[in-house]
């Protein structure tokens, strides 16, 4: 059965307003209205849970990054938008303690003190925060597990902003145990690993993973250009010393992707018209216009759509990237502008 989600009708207007010719009020010309880029994202995120919901209930929903649209200002004293918090389960926060500037270099203070207060203000609407620090030396991936769980947050320090391995230090995940982790409030430690291409195959992929005594692991719904099964998925979802444990699929929201199943070759060279220029920072991945009905199509509608692939084969939730392209798009407005 077709499932088909379309942007609410305040999206909608929102679009009409935001026409490519120019308006005229009173007899001069002026600047078309700009898009609600956050408005947007949130209603794109709610959305992505209401259906993931109504297809798995339990389903998680982590918007990673993007913690601005938890107040309707954007500032960590704006009201807060409780109906956005209610729609999500918890909410991944990168370079919180290290790699803001350069991986393996402290975060400054106040960029981690604003980034801190919108997380707490997460936890406080039972939105958990999972924090990704990048660093590599070994006093410093303690420090950050030891600051994250002090600030009652689940974290991960990575050795490498490729996420493409299991790192060897520590040799055991901080605080892993045999306990049953049912809840994001369960887990004690997460894996984020997405780029899997460091394994041979999909099945010593699995294989790596399932031998690892993480809490959550957040990882590719594909090795490579290969799906996961659910017998794969399934067979993660226990530690080896016992106890149940989560496993999320990383699917990105604001950024096509060329090396994944929708990429139509067409588009390198005739790309739609909600397709944009190529992140400078990550090859292959591209600038959308996340709120146009195509994306929607691609990622929400149908048996074939990207969220369906994935709670089709188990994972218990999803982690969504690129949750913060609102600010390419506010930035492009500004450049407009002067």
């Amino acid at each position: 059965m077709k499932r088909l989600v379309t942007p609410s009708l305040s999206v909608l207007m929102i679009l009409l307003l935001h026409a490519p010719l120019s308006c005229v009020a009173g007899g001069e010309e002026t600047s078309p209205p700009q898009l609600e880029y956050r408005s947007l994202m949130r209603n794109l995120v709610m959305n992505i849970s209401s259906l993931a919901k109504a297809e798995s209930p339990g389903f998680l929903v982590l918007p990673q990054n993007g913690q601005e649209l938890f107040t309707a200002n954007g500032q960590p004293d704006g009201d807060v938008e409780s109906i956005y918090l209610g729609s999500i389960d918890g909410t991944g926060r990168e370079d919180l303690f290290y790699g803001y500037v350069q991986d393996d270099h402290l975060t400054p203070e106040l960029e981690c003190l604003l980034m801190r207060t919108f997380l707490d203000i997460g936890e406080s609407y039972g939105v958990e925060a999972l924090v990704t620090d990048y660093c590599w030396t070994q006093w410093k991936m303690d420090s950050s597990y030891v600051w994250n769980q002090a600030a009652g947050y689940i974290s991960f320090a990575s050795d490498s902003r490729g996420l493409d391995g299991i790192p060897s230090y520590p040799v055991e995940p901080w605080g892993s145990g045999d306990h049953d982790v049912i809840d994001l409030s369960d887990a004690r430690n997460f894996l984020y690993l997405i780029n899997p291409g460091n394994y041979s195959s999909r099945s010593e992929f699995v294989t790596a993973l399932a031998a690892t005594d993480y809490d959550c692991l957040i990882i590719d719904l594909f090795w490579n250009d290969e799906q996961l099964s659910a017998e794969d998925v399934s067979s993660l979802s226990i530690k080896p010393r016992g106890g149940e444990r989560l496993v999320l699929a990383y699917m990105s929201i604001g950024e096509a992707e060329d090396y994944r199943y929708y990429w139509e070759e067409s588009w390198s060279g005739s790309p739609p018209a909600w397709l944009h220029d190529e992140n400078p920072e990550w090859e292959g991945n591209y600038l959308i216009e996340y709120w146009d009905p195509e994306w929607w199509n691609i990622i929400l509608n149908g048996d074939d759509s990207y969220l369906i692939r994935i709670v089709n084969a188990g994972f218990d939730g999803v982690y969504l990237d690129k949750v913060d392209s609102f600010e390419s798009w506010e930035d492009i407005d500004e450049q407009a502008d002067d």
